[in-house]
C-alpha cells in the first residue's frame, strides 16, 4: 500500500528526503498536463511546472491540512495536498499569463478521445446534432474556449480534465463552494452560446 501524501510530507519534514521525490513523481505528470492545457505551449509549460515544484519545496513546511476552507468540527474536512499543489499551479499559470497577456487553449479529450465537455453540454442542453458530426469540432471547441474568461476555463479544466470535485475546485480557486458550482454552470452556458455562434 502506497503512503498517503500527508505521510510522505511528514516523513520529508522529518528528514527523509526521498519522500519528496515520491511526491514529485506522483504529481509531476498531472501538474504538467494541467499547466500545458492551460498555457498551450510545451516549453513554457515545462518551465512553469519546474517553478511549481520549486515553490512546493520552499513552502512545504507551511502546508497545513487543517486550514481547509471547509474544515469544521462537524465534518473534520481537511485540505488535501492535491488541492494545495494545484492551487500553486493555478497561481503560476495566472502569473505567467499576466506577464504574457496571452490566452491559453485546450481540448477536453480523454485517452479514448471522448470529449467530456461536449458530452456535458449535450446532457444539459442539446445543441444541433450537426455540430457533433462535423470533422472540425476540435477547432470549433478550441475557438470557443479561447473566448472564455480564464476563470471559467480553469473551472472547466479542473472539472473535466483533472476530475476534481466541486469542493476541490473551490479549494484550488480559494472560493466558496457555491461560487465554484455557479462558475461551472455559467461556464457551460457561455461555452454553449459560443459554440452555437460558431456554427
Amino acid at each position: 500500500m502506497e503512503p498517503t501524501d500527508q505521510i510522505l510530507i511528514n516523513n520529508y519534514l522529518s528528514g527523509e528526503e526521498k519522500s519528496f521525490d515520491v511526491l514529485v513523481n506522483r504529481y509531476l505528470k498531472p501538474i504538467y498536463i494541467f499547466i500545458y492545457r492551460y498555457i498551450g505551449k510545451q516549453e513554457e509549460a515545462e518551465d512553469i511546472t519546474q517553478d511549481v515544484f520549486v515553490r512546493v519545496w520552499r513552502n512545504l513546511k507551511k502546508f497545513d491540512p487543517s486550514r481547509s476552507r471547509y474544515a469544521t468540527l462537524r465534518d473534520k474536512q481537511t485540505k488535501s495536498f492535491k488541492t494545495w499543489i494545484f492551487s500553486i499551479a493555478k497561481n503560476a499559470c495566472i502569473d505567467f499569463l499576466r506577464k504574457k497577456k496571452s490566452i491559453p487553449f485546450s481540448e477536453f479529450e480523454n485517452e479514448r478521445e471522448e470529449n467530456m465537455i461536449i458530452e456535458k453540454i449535450v446532457d444539459s442542453t442539446p445543441l444541433q446534432n450537426e455540430i457533433f458530426e462535423r470533422k472540425n469540432i476540435a477547432q470549433i471547441l478550441t475557438s470557443a474556449m479561447e473566448k472564455l474568461s480564464p476563470n471559467y476555463r480553469m473551472v472547466l479544466f479542473l472539472r473535466y480534465n483533472d476530475h476534481f470535485t466541486f469542493r476541490e475546485i473551490a479549494e484550488v480557486l480559494k472560493e466558496p463552494l457555491n461560487t465554484a458550482t455557479s462558475q461551472h454552470r455559467r461556464a457551460l452556458i457561455q461555452l454553449k452560446k459560443l459554440l452555437t455562434k460558431l456554427l
